[in-house]
């Protein structure tokens, strides 16, 4: 299906967000996800589906001032 990631357009297979996170390498990285703007945090991101057109933002932490 295609979503968007970051917005980027892209295909995947994954069913899930957690699957999705696996997917683009993300796996046990402390990251913050949203799903169509809304936050999702990391223990309900395995049981969200993701559906085609879904908008996806996934945040990486990062230091410095």
């Amino acid at each position: 299906m295609k979503i968007t990631v970051n917005g980027e357009t892209r295909e995947t297979a994954s069913e899930t967000l957690g699957a999705l996170l696996l997917e683009l390498g993300h796996g046990e990285a402390r990251v913050a996800t949203a799903v169509n703007e809304a936050f999702v945090p990391a223990a309900a991101r395995d049981g969200l589906r993701l559906a085609a057109g879904d908008r996806v933002e996934i945040v990486t932490p990062r230091q410095g001032g």
